[in-house]
């Protein structure tokens, strides 16, 4: 690996070595040198190429587990992951985000439906129990590869959406287009277990575990625009946010 990568170390450099060696795989693989699935020698094989003790290898690979760019498979070895789509903290759409970020998003709508609010959806929505409103279930990809199931509702009359306008565009562009911004929203970010159905959708093992988020959105006069559900493959997927002191 070390000829065909270009991964050096430097002895002289106060940077521990196993920071050095995990820096420079983290770029190769960030690149696309490295492609999703690809697999790296043994930790033997990698330690002798760049000169380095067994421990000193490993923790460089712990380090790109831990940051999500690889996985140990036992039986195989380390492999390349799907590059991670980072999100931020941010009322924007995951269509926006993943414009915004250079990939290429792909939605397919599952289901598009007009049915009555239930005690959670209406709150959520400040409607009626059993008022209508429109269920709209979307699998987004990213690079052709599936990354969330999204579940919105929207008030009934609110917006017209259709297959066509959902596979062309985000749900707060259309919103926007409509006239209507989202200005604030009420969020909850949480982790689980797919679902049989979400395992099968994202092309994922049924033990693999999604992210999920919750949010209703408000224009500047506090009317609910949408509530979502939606469950983000984790390895695929993280939320960025930026904390600031009080």
């Amino acid at each position: 690996m070390n000829a065909r990568l270009g991964v050096t170390v430097d002895r002289n450099s106060p940077v521990p070595l196993y920071f050095q060696i995990a820096e420079q795989l983290e770029r190769i693989i960030d690149s696309g040198e490295l492609a999703p699935g690809a697999r790296l020698d043994n930790e033997v094989e990698l330690a002798d190429r760049l000169a380095v003790s067994r421990p000193t290898l490993r923790k460089a690979i712990e380090r790109l587990v831990a940051q999500g760019l690889v996985v140990r498979r036992r039986g195989v070895g380390t492999v390349v992951v799907p590059r991670r789509v980072k999100r931020p903290i941010a009322l924007t759409s995951l269509h926006d985000d993943l414009v915004q970020a250079g990939r290429a998003p792909v939605t397919k709508v599952l289901d598009i439906a007009d049915e009555p609010a239930s005690p959670h959806v209406a709150a959520a929505l400040g409607v009626a129990e059993g008022s209508a409103v429109v269920s709209v279930e979307r699998l987004r990809y990213a690079d052709d590869t599936p990354l969330a199931v999204m579940h919105n509702y929207l008030p009934a009359g609110l917006l017209s959406v259709t297959t066509e306008s959902l596979e062309h565009g985000g749900l707060y562009e259309l919103l926007r287009a409509a006239g209507m911004q989202p200005q604030v929203a009420s969020q909850t970010i949480s982790a689980r277990t797919a679902t049989t159905r979400e395992a099968r959708l994202l092309c994922a093992p049924r033990s693999a575990t999604v992210l999920t988020m919750t949010r209703t959105a408000f224009d500047s006069s506090g009317r609910a625009l949408e509530y979502g559900t939606h469950a983000y493959l984790a390895e695929r997927y993280s939320f960025e946010m930026s904390l600031v002191a009080r």
